[in-house]
């Protein structure tokens, strides 16, 4: 059987009709190669630290993307054959024959997201021109696993290679940031910064959380037993991240609840907590809490909040159990904004100092919710199409359920939040594309000039997202480039 070509078509996810078209050609050749920024995102960060050679394609391409796996596992693939490993941290799958596996089933991603992730991954990256099929799988392991070992491909050279101007991480309170301290004094000029997620040690629900507490103590030298010594923990973790270059925070709650307690009221729950066994009522009602406690220190410290929630974690118990978090088992929830912001709106809304970027699973919320209070309140912003909606339909329902109301400059540009670092460039690519349709539109319908049109373009792409993460005021960077030149 003769293998079918590979193909990347110029003119993809553009209008149909020929005159949008053309208009939206243009306004992407505007933006086609703006330096690629991703303010908030799951690549390891001892990629950049090591510069150490990927060691297959398996274990670069496959085990890091729970978007391959969870379609892979819906129809009956095991995470053993994909070498995901369990619990143990053992793998007993040789990696070519996961990637033979993947192969066998990559018909199943047919139209989605992911098919237009790895083949420009494929063609750009690695410029194979057949399409992969179980047939072609070893010529794909080989000439991708060749590839790795040369130079070009570490990572370093890659981040260098698809344009990144910055990167951010996300890391654990507990994590001693090694990594990033050595990027900084490694002398290579890639930014690669932290971003503080304390859900660890903020969440009562969370695995492990007695023990994270104690490390947490132990780790910042503050009586996390007491309320004010806990929150005196927060700040010190803080400002170790912003001396790593953090210039975000981020929350993945459950819901979207905040709530603004008296100090006697806050205590008497937080001594709820460390005693253990609080109940669901009262763990909802620390997390929310601890949201507005993190407004305030932003308030002090000018890092960028995010508010990620509304996902049912690890929905599958048994997958859970046998391999651990992250494991693309977690499904979106419908979500409540408007009442559940209100404690913290009520306290903070109005601080213009203050950036907070709610994002959302529940589209039903955008036009409903989201946009008009981020089309209302100073120190809210409306977070890109996220997760299970960073897809072409996704990034347009969005842009058509909130421009209306919030406008652009009320939204942040994009974020490719992902774990897949080969696909950073695939991901971005098809944001501009999409909203360079959106605009096209917009000026075929004679509702924005064509200037107009080209410096929107141009700040959905780059300009808001470095306002939106304050990625250009001196005060943010000054620790991080301090650490560099140390």
């Amino acid at each position: 059987m003769a293998h079918q070509p590979l193909t990347l078509n110029p003119d993809r996810l553009f209008p149909a009709d020929p005159g949008v078209r053309a208009i939206a050609r243009d306004l992407y050749q505007g933006v086609r190669a703006l330096p690629i920024i991703s303010p908030h995102g799951h690549t390891d960060p001892s990629w950049f630290s090591l510069n150490e050679p990927f060691s297959d394609p398996a274990s670069l391409l496959l085990a890091p993307d729970h978007y391959l796996y969870r379609m892979l596992y819906s129809q009956g693939v095991p995470l053993d054959a994909l070498g995901v490993s369990g619990r143990d941290g053992g793998t007993h799958t040789d990696p070519r024959q996961a990637w033979r596996t993947f192969a066998a089933h990559v018909h199943l991603f047919r139209g989605t997201p992911s098919a237009m992730w790895l083949n420009h991954v494929f063609v750009e990256v690695f410029g194979l021109d057949v399409r992969l099929s179980a047939q072609t799988a070893d010529l794909y392991y080989d000439v991708i696993d060749a590839a790795l070992k040369t130079a070009a491909f570490r990572p370093r050279a890659l981040f260098d290679r698809f344009g990144i101007e910055l990167l951010a991480t996300t890391e654990s309170p507990l994590d001693p940031l090694d990594h990033h301290h050595a990027i900084a004094r490694s002398g290579w000029d890639g930014r690669v910064i932290t971003t503080y997620r304390p859900d660890p040690v903020v969440d009562p629900e969370f695995d492990g959380f007695a023990g994270a507490l104690e490390a947490f103590g132990d780790l910042t030298n503050e009586d996390v037993y007491c309320w004010r010594g806990y929150l005196d923990a927060h700040r010190v973790r803080r400002g170790e991240f912003q001396a790593a270059g953090a210039t975000a925070t981020d929350h993945g709650h459950p819901t979207a609840a905040t709530a603004d307690l008296s100090r006697a009221d806050a205590e008497a729950l937080f001594a709820r907590i460390v005693r253990g066994g609080a109940s669901a009522a009262d763990a909802e009602l620390f997390r929310a809490q601890m949201l507005t406690e993190m407004a305030r220190m932003s308030l002090d410290d000018g890092l960028v909040m995010q508010i990620h929630p509304g996902s049912f974690r690890n929905h599958n118990r048994a997958l859970h159990a046998a391999y651990g978090r992250d494991k693309g088992a977690d499904i979106p929830t419908r979500t409540d904004y408007v009442r559940a912001m209100k404690p913290l709106l009520d306290r903070f809304g109005n601080e213009s100092s203050l950036t907070i970027i709610v994002f959302t699973l529940d589209e039903s919320a955008y036009a409903r919710e989201l946009a008009p209070l981020a089309g209302h309140y100073p120190a809210l912003r409306l977070g890109p199409a996220w997760w299970f909606h960073d897809s072409p339909e996704g990034m347009r329902r969005f842009r058509e359920q909130t421009t209306e109301t919030a406008g652009f400059y009320n939204t942040v540009g994009f974020n490719d939040d992902t774990r897949a670092f080969l696909s950073i460039p695939a991901r971005h690519d098809v944001s501009r594309r999409v909203d360079c349709s959106f605009l096209a539109r917009l000026v075929a319908e004679h509702r924005l000039e064509l200037d107009e049109a080209a410096g929107l373009a141009h700040d959905l792409a780059y300009g808001l997202v470095k306002t939106a993460y304050r990625l250009d005021e001196p005060a943010q960077g000054g620790a991080w480039n301090s650490l560099k030149s140390a």
